[in-house]
């Protein structure tokens, strides 16, 4: 492909860096580096603190201090809100004055509204990732525009709960496969991601005491109130809490783990902890929620439909039975950063030829 010069928009409140903040910093990470050496010119505005080995110009999360006045306003949303939507506005606002003189495509990989609500002002086409379930702001963006509002949906499962909406393509998230390396497992079980409600570490804490198999808890926690309340009293004895991981040890981990325990409590959009997982060899039990069911097939783990301890337990021991061997093979033909990038490619080459068409 010719190469591009992509403007790739990202979180404004966690920066693309190690340890990530979740699921959508990490990959961002990737997509950013795999393009660069597809030889693409990528500038990737995100959060302070980003990875400076990547293309990154700095979203303007400091560049304005609202008044007290402002700020003691009765409506006035919070001054986190407020410095997103200050940052986000500046850049739609500056895109829309020079980026047709600096870029060829956009990819709005953040969950703000404005890069949808204003995409119309810009003379280049916008795609955009759905990450998540729809949200009544991201629904009233593109409700609101006067342009078709090109996306791609991070799971099949996915783009059905947004089909009242918009028509996303699917392009499922893929991982490095050079840098999530097979490993020879062990005889405790794992969990990561964010400690929080929605992920409900808490269930696989319980489910691997049925299943009689310790378990290693690696991620941040960013709700210190459920963390208190969940996951700290059933810490101890053959439950550990390992902190929050670089991908080099978390890599690690995964590797030398029985299992990989995946426990949403929403319709999980993607599930990027699981193929990560399976990369290093390592099946998966999971809840059959959202996407889940596209990723861990026959052969690579197992899924429970309910969310019960028990079930899951007795997922986690048919999980133990699976060929390490064909669980890394499943991602390497459907899940790696290439085929990812590959589709991205693709995706930007159809919305240049429409708009050159227009």
């Amino acid at each position: 492909m010719t190469p591009l010069r992509i403007c790739l928009i990202a979180s404004s409140r966690y920066p693309v860096n190690q340890p990530f903040a979740g699921g959508l910093e990490s990959l961002t990470h990737q997509l950013a580096g795999e393009l660069v050496d597809r030889g693409h010119e990528v500038t990737l505005f995100a959060a302070p603190g980003s990875d400076p080995a990547l293309p990154v110009a700095e979203l303007d999360v400091h560049g304005i201090r609202f008044s007290s006045t402002a700020l003691r306003d009765v409506h006035a949303p919070s001054e986190e809100w407020m410095t997103d939507h200050h940052a986000y506005l500046s850049l739609m606002l500056d895109l829309a004055r020079s980026g047709s003189r600096r870029f060829d495509v956009v990819h709005n990989n953040s969950l703000h509204h404005l890069p949808i609500a204003m995409s119309e002002m810009l003379d280049i086409p916008v795609l955009t990732t759905l990450h998540t379930p729809p949200t009544p702001w991201l629904e009233s963006a593109m409700a609101a525009s006067a342009v078709p509002v090109h996306c791609t949906a991070v799971s099949r499962s996915s783009a059905a709960a947004w089909r009242h909406v918009v028509d996303a393509t699917v392009v499922h998230n893929g991982v490095a496969i050079d840098r999530w390396e097979p490993g020879p497992g062990g005889r405790s079980a794992m969990w990561t991601g964010r400690l929080v409600t929605e992920k409900a570490p808490h269930l696989a804490i319980d489910a691997a005491r049925l299943a009689g198999i310790p378990l290693v808890l690696a991620g941040p926690a960013p709700d210190p109130d459920y963390f208190a309340r969940e996951v700290e009293p059933r810490l101890g004895g053959d439950v550990t809490y390992a902190g929050h991981l670089d991908h080099p040890r978390l890599a690690e981990l995964v590797a030398r783990s029985a299992v990989a325990v995946v426990t949403p409590a929403w319709e999980e959009p993607f599930g990027l902890v699981a193929i990560e997982s399976m990369a290093c060899g390592t099946p998966v039990a999971a809840l059959a929620r959202g996407a889940l069911p596209e990723i861990v097939a026959e052969g690579t783990g197992a899924l429970t439909s309910g969310d019960r301890p028990n079930d899951l337990a007795a997922a986690i021991v048919r999980s133990l039975t699976c060929d390490r061997r064909a669980v890394r093979d499943h991602v390497v033909r459907h899940f790696s950063a290439r085929r990812m990038v590959d589709a991205y490619e693709e995706r930007y080459a159809g919305l240049l030829v429409r708009s050159s068409a227009a």
